[in-house]
């Protein structure tokens, strides 16, 4: 996991996802899932890009599975994109870089 990329928990959900100054893709994940580890290093890499103007977070949701069930992620990988605390885009399952790099723009553009 890159050191840009930041680990959720639901301590820190609140200051980090919710009340965060920049746009948040919130990555909901667990080790056992193949789709899951095929887009980190993906996630990883634009975590590392838009270091500073976007956050990319991790919810494992084997470790912290009430975070998954508040925001009904039912299959993973599930992303979803938070703007001045609010949900503002979703999707399931892996994505091309293109498709994430292109909404990261929309949300920090």
């Amino acid at each position: 996991m890159s050191q840009a990329t930041v680990t959720i928990t639901q301590t820190n959900f609140q200051t980090e996802v919710l009340g965060a100054k920049t746009p948040v893709l919130v990555d909901f994940w667990a080790t056992w899932c193949a789709p899951c580890r095929a887009i980190a290093p993906t996630l990883d890499e634009l975590a590392e890009k838009y270091r500073g103007k976007f956050t990319v977070a991790k919810v494992n949701v084997d470790e912290v599975p009430e975070l998954a069930a508040q925001f009904g992620v039912l299959n993973i990988p599930t992303l979803i994109f938070f703007k001045a605390g609010e949900e503002v885009d979703r999707v399931v399952g892996s994505q091309p870089k293109s498709q994430l790099e292109a909404k990261i723009q929309q949300l920090t553009g």
